[in-house]
């Protein structure tokens, strides 16, 4: 049988990538100061942004951070991993920025802007799903 968290994580791929890119769309055109780049880089961020993000959500799904047995909490959970997420992710915006820019330093103060943007947006994403029973068979009990 197969657990609802598949269908949890798609959800979750989903909302956080119109999160994501419409961040990621703002930044860059105020960065780059055209409109079209801004839309050019949210645009082809949203297919490697998704992939990445299902495979890191599969990945902390198996990640059993414990300490004598104890489950981490969960906001310190959530803080790990939107520092994981954002290395990644920032990765990712960098080089699709400079790519499409054809500026390497447009790709990387957009990158950096998005470290602090997305760091906060992500922690409020991964608050808002830790909330909702969306996908789960049962919620453990803390």
């Amino acid at each position: 049988m197969r657990d609802g968290s598949y269908k949890r994580h798609i959800a979750k791929t989903i909302t956080w990538r119109v999160v994501g890119t419409i961040d990621t769309m703002i930044l860059a055109w105020l960065i780059s100061g055209d409109p079209m780049i801004g839309l050019q880089v949210g645009f082809a961020e949203v297919v490697t942004k998704m992939i990445l993000y299902y495979i890191h959500e599969r990945v902390w799904f198996k990640v059993n951070l414990s300490k004598g047995g104890k489950i981490l909490e969960s906001r310190k959970r959530h803080i790990a991993k939107a520092v994981t997420w954002r290395f990644f992710g920032t990765i990712d915006t960098m080089l699709l920025a400079w790519f499409i820019s054809g500026n390497p330093l447009i790709g990387m103060k957009i990158g950096l802007a998005e470290v602090v943007t997305k760091m906060v947006l992500y922690y409020v994403h991964e608050r808002i799903w830790y909330r909702t029973n969306f996908g789960l068979s049962q919620r453990e009990k803390k």
